[in-house]
C-alpha cells in the first residue's frame, strides 16, 4: 500500500504531470536518507538524456535574469525546461534563503518548473541533492535542465561539474574576472557571458577573458579537442545576447556529441556521485564508530598521552574496514 510520501507513488504522479508530486519528490531528494535512496533506484533507469546547463558567476552578475531569458527561449522552442536554483541554506530553517527566483516569474507556466534548493543539512549536502534533483527532472521529461548557483566558490565549481555545458557570467570590471579565475571557474567554463555589456568596462572584461583563454592555451590547459569557449556580450535586462548564448550552448552540445565527450562527462558524473555517496556512507559509519565504548576508551588513552592521535585513527580505521 502506497502513501502520499511513497517515492514510487510520487514518481508515478509526477511523471503523469502532477506538479505538486514533483515538488514533493524534490523535497525527498533534499532531505536524503532511505527515501531518497529508494527514489534514486526508481528514477535512475528512466534516464532520458536531458541537456543539463549550469549558469554560475559572481553574485549580482545577472544570472537569474539571464536564466529567465534562456528558459523563455526554450519554451518558445517547444521545450519543457526546469530550473534548479542552488541557494545558500538558512541557518535557522535550513531552507533556501532566496526562494524561487522572482526574476523568473514572468516565464512561469506549465512548461517551466522552478525550484530553489538548499542542503537542508543532510550529510551528503548538495553533492548528492543536485544530481538527485536532476535525475528526478529528467525522469519527468523536463529538458533542458538549468542549474543556477548564487556565487563564486568551491560549491559553485562542484555544481558546475554536474552540467553538460557550464555558462560563466561576469560583469564589467576586472574584479569579476579575477574572482572567477581564482575560484577555478575559468577551467570549467564552456561559454562566457559578459553581462550588463552596456556599462563602461564591458570591452575590458572581454579583453581580460580573451587574455586568460590565451594563457590557458600557452599553459596547456586548453581543451584537448581544441574547443575554445566563446565570449558573448549580453544585457539580460532587455534580452540582448540571450539568443547568442542559447546558440552557443547548442553548439557546445553538438561539439560534445561529435567528439564523444558528452558520454565521457556523464560517466564521470556518475563516478563522482558514487564516490560522494560512498563518502556519505563512510561518514555515517565513522560517526557510529566514534560513539562506541571501544572508541571512547581509545580517545581517553590519547587524552592521557598513552596513544597518539595518528595511532588511534589507524586502529579505528582497522576496526571500520576490518
Amino acid at each position: 500500500m502506497t502513501t502520499a510520501r511513497d517515492p514510487e507513488d510520487l514518481l508515478q504522479r509526477a511523471r503523469s504531470g502532477e506538479r505538486r508530486a514533483l515538488g514533493q519528490l524534490l523535497t525527498v531528494v533534499e532531505r536524503g536518507g532511505a527515501a531518497a535512496d529508494e527514489l534514486t533506484r526508481l528514477a535512475h533507469p528512466l534516464f532520458n538524456g536531458a541537456q543539463i546547463v549550469g549558469v554560475t558567476g559572481a553574485p549580482g552578475a545577472g544570472k537569474s535574469t539571464l536564466t529567465g531569458k534562456l528558459t523563455r527561449l526554450a519554451v518558445i522552442n517547444g521545450d519543457r525546461p526546469a530550473v534548479l536554483a542552488v541557494d545558500p541554506s538558512s541557518p535557522i530553517t535550513g531552507g533556501a534563503i532566496l526562494g524561487d527566483r522572482v526574476r523568473m516569474n514572468d516565464v512561469a507556466g506549465e512548461e517551466l518548473f522552478i525550484r530553489s534548493m538548499a542542503t537542508r543539512g543532510h550529510s551528503g549536502g548538495l553533492a548528492l541533492a543536485v544530481p538527485g534533483a536532476i535525475r528526478v527532472f529528467d525522469a519527468c521529461e523536463y529538458d533542458p535542465i538549468i542549474i543556477e548557483t548564487v556565487g563564486v566558490g568551491q560549491v559553485e565549481v562542484d555544481v558546475a561539474g554536474t552540467a553538460d555545458t557550464t555558462v560563466v557570467v561576469v560583469t564589467p570590471g576586472w574584479g569579476d574576472a579575477v574572482q572567477a579565475n581564482k575560484a577555478g571557474l575559468l577551467e570549467v567554463a564552456d561559454v562566457f557571458v559578459v553581462n550588463k555589456s552596456d556599462r563602461p568596462g564591458a570591452d575590458d572584461a572581454r579583453r581580460d577573458l580573451e587574455m586568460m583563454l590565451d594563457l590557458s592555451h600557452v599553459t596547456g590547459q586548453e581543451d584537448a579537442s581544441g574547443y575554445r569557449p566563446p565570449i558573448i556580450m549580453a544585457n539580460s535586462l532587455d534580452g540582448t545576447g540571450a539568443d547568442e548564448v542559447w546558440k552557443a550552448i547548442a553548439l557546445h552540445r553538438a561539439h560534445l556529441e561529435s567528439t564523444g565527450q558528452l558520454a565521457v562527462r556523464r560517466r564521470g558524473r556518475l563516478a563522482a556521485e558514487v564516490r560522494n555517496r560512498l563518502a556519505e556512507l563512510v561518514d555515517v559509519s565513522i560517526d557510529e564508530l566514534m560513539e562506541s565504548s571501544d572508541s571512547r576508551a581509545l580517545l581517553e588513552s590519547t587524552n592521557q598521552k598513552e596513544t597518539s592521535p595518528a595511532h588511534a585513527a589507524r586502529q579505528l580505521l582497522d576496526r571500520l574496514f576490518g
